[in-house]
């Protein structure tokens, strides 16, 4: 993860070095040579991941100029998409998110909580089975709102699998419970939002450079004031993807790039709006991939990073 970045780029190398320095410890090995079993901890796997968006950003930056123009980042990537509009540092970002992976694993006892992909509803039924299957106690909420006919709940076990249940009786494609460490986005996550207040309000926040699409109003925050509020609902609020990416169409937005590991992110745009074109960023293939799109100078195109 992140290992030809590295390689490649200094700009890659010195983010991870400064994560590297921030947490105290080589994140960047983890990164680059796991063992996956604690790459993927959560209090790991965050930091990871703002690490390695950043670094293909930077990566990207360094040697082509490409600068934003508009930012949005899926749950975690709302972090890395603020650091990228320059609204908060990558330091900053790297320390709150390794808490924020810390106490979102512990804000649900192991066993109480999941998460499952219902396939092929549409929001509003998958809204009516929440309903049916959250009673004696345990509740089952909409959680990511992905794409057309692609949304996530969360909630409690017992809950959650009725929803699977009802999804699969219902005419779902596929309705699947998620191999994931906590139920994220949903109110069993309200412990981990009460212990992120003070850590979220000691953030130093900038004025972004340019506009970020948040993830739970899927509006443009040009204030840094908001910052922080919406960053705490985040944490029990659904991220509302399709909208957000209705909104970076709306803005006149044809041409994205994807942070990171992975083209998540494009898959789903595909589904959401595919005059809407997502450039994948996570190498030096890639990287080079996007430079040669750009025939002006280097500093004189832009292009809106989508994700973290």
């Amino acid at each position: 993860m992140g290992h030809d970045l590295a390689r490649d780029f200094e700009a890659a190398r010195a983010t991870f070095a400064e994560a590297d320095q921030t947490l105290g410890f080589k994140l960047s090995r983890l990164c680059f040579e796991g063992p996956e079993e604690e790459l993927r901890i959560t209090a790991n796997t965050q930091p990871a991941i703002v690490a390695s968006s950043i670094a293909a950003l930077r990566a990207l930056h360094s040697e082509y100029g490409v600068v934003g123009q508009v930012a949005a980042g899926h749950s975690l990537g709302e972090y890395s998409a603020l650091v990228a509009a320059g609204s908060i540092r990558l330091a900053d970002a790297i320390r709150v998110v390794r808490e924020r992976g810390r106490l979102m694993q512990e804000a649900c006892p192991a066993g109480k909580g999941s998460m499952a992909a219902l396939i092929g509803l549409e929001l509003s039924s998958i809204q009516e089975i929440c309903a049916e299957a959250s009673r004696s106690g345990e509740i089952a909420v909409p959680a990511n709102l992905n794409a057309p006919g692609q949304i996530v709940i969360a909630g409690h076990v017992g809950a959650v699998q009725r929803a699977i249940k009802l999804a699969q009786d219902r005419g779902s494609r596929m309705s699947v419970e998620l191999n994931v460490s906590a139920p994220f986005h949903c109110p069993l996550m309200q412990p981990a939002r009460e212990a992120m207040k003070p850590i979220l309000e000691s953030l130093e926040v900038s004025e972004p450079r340019f506009p970020v699409i948040a993830n739970v109003s899927a509006e443009v925050n040009r204030d840094r004031s908001r910052v922080v509020p919406l960053l705490l609902e985040q944490i029990t609020a659904a991220v509302r993807w399709e909208e957000s990416m209705v909104r970076l169409g709306s803005m006149g937005v044809d041409s994205a790039i994807e942070f990171g590991s992975g083209r998540v992110l494009a898959g789903l745009m595909r589904r959401i709006n595919k005059g809407l074109r997502v450039h994948a960023a996570e190498d030096q293939a890639t990287i080079r991939a996007i430079g040669k799109l750009i025939s002006a100078p280097a500093g004189q195109q832009t292009l809106g990073p989508e994700r973290d």
